[in-house]
């Protein structure tokens, strides 16, 4: 899929010595909430992330009795997720892969019963650590002689001092980086975020007060309540709606020829004017003047608040301008959904991709099959899966306190999709399939073995998604064994129609558009369905089913037909509309011509440098396909920002910045694909033979999409950081024009302008947005960047990335606080100088250490 698990990779595990008595307890990292009593306590200290100079890493797993029996000589599972090992034995303990990232350490014959307050010691070899999203988690522990009962366990991780120099490598790389950004004067910056069209200040402001008056054409009422709602904790008091005003107001206006989402912002002393052809055009004119609105004043009643005279004419560069949200992995509440919905409205994105299902969850209730959520959103510990599923990504043995389990009743989704309609955002629903699917897969067997013990067969199988008597072995990229539907049972479609159709009845509910559902589509592992009778007795059947391989377009054929036939077209994962062929003696993927003219549209991902697939998405879109442009390497927001040990988020697929979005260049990314560590463009060699986009496939080519991926996710707070600010930058270049920098040939003056408007960006997001984004929809928990530092002379200078923030430091090894010194110049290096950065509210970013 668009993801990998790249967590701890356990090789081997030999016993280093046992009983010996507890060490103090190191702080937890993580612990897992739960009320059972906790019968261990583990510790993972890394110490050799090079061993035998190999990309490997040996770490120290300390285990310590912390019940009141002896934890047995045998007949025990210490359970964890993270990784992809192979299973082994040893004479001390034995590691096994469970399932998906669940896997388990159990006694080998020479362990020793461990007596209560003792501790026992592991050595563990492992993957390369590179952050903190490698090492394991969810721990807890098992009895054999009680299966069903499990005792969570408390975690502490120690790395040491593995990483400090490459840490301080990369506080010297972002120092070098920060240096590029130019001073520029605030009052040279724009003022209406996203950068638009046109826009030029004039005259004198506008006083913006609680006897202004909101006058909208009929047409535009719904724009003008959400204006007058937005207003009103910025004035303490709703402003008045009329149709017709006269004096200071706020006019909203139709205007005959502007685009479908176009708008004009005219602010001087006499007055606001919103001019727009559609109420989309003038739902964004009100949010470039919500952007005009000074941030302190969204903190509460300020008296008048003045706005700046501005002309602006403004229009979308793609009217398709997305956000992928995951919550099937790791659960968000409504709440944080709702305030996505915000946000993307507030930066004039327009499209709400909601990926409710997975292999590890179904997070959207179906009136009409209830397992998807009685079963599929729940992950506990369990030894049938019949009432829940298995934990996954560090999830934790209960459903309580967890971002394992959690869904969105019927009620919740009909508001999520009322909310998101009243802000111009369409609702994209996602059906993982056909692989991904397990958590789908494992709820309609729960069912299946409900119906059939009740002796009624012909219900239990009207919407099963497994050959029961299929023999296939396969292993997906996330560990899976079992996540991929059947394609070849009648009851896979009438499962799908009747999940098509409950969605379909919820749209209407909410009086929301639905024009497409997405099907997944990805990722489906080699080895599925090849020893399935029903598979075989279809090929016999269907001379167009020759191989398993054509299952794949025998499957999307069949699901085309369902949603064309309800009014909609089919959206996916590249890989719908690619096919396997041999070239050169090696199976590869190319466009399918099958399905180019049936109005597919494909999110395509692939285009690592190296890959081959660099360009994939303009042989797609060359094709003939509708191409939303998801590439991994610029719009991955769940990847790390960067290498330093302490970012949390995966790095599979490279690591996202902020700059990453803003220097993509939709119709030549090519042109700038970067490599992460030298920071250089790659060789040309490298794509020297891709295909660039074509005039006829630039018409293809419908907008941009941000995916962000949950399986680091487990709070609203560790999923605001990787959304914010990345997602301005996926903001500003879907909505703004191609700018110069992007047009210039000459790199060399291409690079100049870059850094002029990467400056003024970065002021923009630093002294403007993040302000507002303290306090907007109650504030988010965005990323405050790591200062750059470096030494010179005896002494340490540092810079950060977003000016507007303050960098403190401390040099007595304490950890800066928002009372520390504020950095103004270089500072004396005697020993240990500890920075941060803070913003004005006196939220930090991580702590950058320079040691003598």
């Amino acid at each position: 899929m668009r993801t990998r698990s790249l967590s701890l990779l356990i090789l081997c595990v030999s016993l280093l010595f046992s009983c010996s008595k507890s060490p103090d307890a190191d702080k937890s990292e993580s612990a897992i909430a739960d009320e059972a009593p906790k019968r261990l306590k583990v510790s993972l200290e890394l110490v050799d992330n090079n061993y035998q100079n190999q990309a490997r890493s040996r770490s120290v797993l300390t285990l310590t009795n912390t019940g009141d029996e002896d934890l047995p000589a045998t007949g025990w599972k210490l359970f964890f997720n993270g990784g992809t090992p192979a299973p082994f034995d040893s004479a001390v303990a034995n590691v096994t892969l469970f399932n998906g990232d669940l896997h388990y350490i159990s006694p080998g014959p020479t362990f020793k019963a461990l007596p209560p307050g003792q501790s026992t010691r592991l050595e563990v070899l492992a993957g390369k650590i590179r952050n903190k999203t490698d090492f394991p988690g969810g721990f807890y522990l098992v009895l054999d002689k009680d299966p069903e009962q499990a005792f969570p366990v408390e975690v502490a991780i120690n790395s040491g001092k593995i990483f400090e120099k490459s840490d301080r490598s990369l506080a010297e790389t972002l120092f070098t980086e920060n240096q590029k950004i130019q001073a520029i004067p605030e009052d040279q910056l724009p003022t209406v975020f996203p950068t638009p069209v046109s826009y030029q200040k004039q005259g004198t402001p506008f006083v913006l007060t609680d006897q202004v008056v909101i006058a909208a054409e009929k047409e535009f009422k719904p724009e003008a309540e959400f204006l007058a709602t937005a207003l009103t904790p910025i004035l303490g008091t709703k402003l008045v709606l009329q149709e017709q005003g006269s004096g200071k107001a706020i006019f909203l206006q139709q205007k005959a020829g502007l685009g479908a989402e176009a708008y004009e912002l005219t602010v001087n002393q006499d007055g606001i004017r919103l001019a727009a052809t559609t109420r989309a055009g003038m739902f964004y004119g009100i949010q470039s003047l919500q952007t005009l609105i000074p941030a302190p004043a969204l903190s509460g009643k300020t008296g008048p608040v003045t706005i700046p005279g501005v002309v602006v004419a403004d229009a979308p560069r793609f009217a398709y301008r997305a956000l992928m949200v995951d919550i099937a992995r790791n659960f968000q509440p409504k709440a944080e959904i709702l305030k996505v919905l915000d946000v993307m409205a507030l930066y004039k994105l327009n499209t709400f991709h909601f990926h409710f299902s997975e292999d590890e969850g179904w997070r959207v209730e179906m009136p009409s099959l209830p397992e998807l959520t009685e079963v599929g959103a729940k992950r506990a510990h369990t030894t049938d899966e019949r009432k829940n599923l298995i934990p996954s990504y560090g999830s934790g043995p209960s459903t309580s306190n967890t971002s394992g389990t959690g869904f969105y009743s019927k009620a919740d989704f009909v508001e999520i999709l009322k909310y998101a309609r009243d802000r111009h955002i369409d609702v994209i629903p996602e059906i993982e399939s056909p692989g991904h699917a397990r958590a789908a897969i494992k709820a309609m067997d729960a069912r299946y073995e409900k119906l059939l013990k009740a002796g009624n067969k012909a219900e239990a199988e009207r919407y099963l998604l497994r050959d029961v008597a299929d023999k296939s072995v396969y292993r997906s990229v996330q560990g899976w064994n079992d996540n991929v539907i059947n394609v070849s049972l009648p009851s896979t479609y009438t499962f799908m129609e009747r999940v098509v159709d409950d969605l379909r009845a919820m749209y209407k509910e909410a009086d929301a558009p639905l024009k497409t559902i997405h099907f997944g589509g990805d990722e489906v592992p080699e080895g599925v369905w090849q020893k399935s009778p029903a598979v075989q007795k279809l090929m016999a059947g269907n001379s167009a089913v020759k191989t398993t391989d054509d299952l794949w377009y025998y499957y999307f054929g069949k699901i085309n037909q369902i949603v064309k036939s309800r009014g909609l077209f089919l959206s996916g994962w590249e890989e719908i509309g690619l096919k396997k062929v041999t070239q050169n003696g090696k199976v590869t993927w190319v466009p399918n011509k099958a399905f180019s003219s049936e109005n597919f549209r494909v999110n395509v991902w692939k285009n690592s440098p190296g890959s081959g697939a660099e360009d994939l998405a303009y042989r797609m879109a060359n094709a003939g396909y509708k191409v939303i442009l998801t590439g991994v390497t610029h719009m991955y927001l769940d990847l790390a920002y960067n290498p330093s040990s302490e970012e949390p988020g995966q790095y599979w697929g490279g690591y996202v910045d902020i700059d990453k979005p803003f220097s993509f260049i939709p119709y030549n990314y090519l042109r700038n694909l970067k490599d992460d560590f030298t920071r250089k463009r790659i060789a040309p060699s490298l794509i020297k033979s891709r295909e660039a986009i074509t005039e006829a496939g630039k018409a293809n080519l419908v907008g941009i999409e941000a995916p962000l991926w949950s399986e680091t996710n487990r709070t609203p707070q560790q999923f605001e950081y990787k959304l914010l600010p990345k997602l301005l930058a996926v903001a500003e270049r879907a909505w703004a024009k191609d700018p110069a920098w992007a047009r210039e040939k000459d790199d060399a003056k291409s690079d100049q302008l870059y850094n002029q408007a990467w400056s003024e960006f970065v002021h923009v997001v630093g002294k403007r947005e993040f302000p507002r984004l303290d306090v907007f929809a109650g504030g988010y928990q965005y990323r405050i960047p790591a200062v750059g530092a470096k030494v010179s002379n005896g002494k340490v200078a540092a810079n950060v990335q977003f000016p507007g923030l303050i960098i403190r430091y401390t040099t007595d090894g304490t950890e800066p606080t928002a009372k520390s010194a504020v950095y103004r110049e270089p500072v004396a290096q005697t020993g240990t100088v500890k920075f941060k950065a803070f913003t004005a509210a006196g939220r930090a970013g991580q702590t950058v250490t320079i040691t003598k």
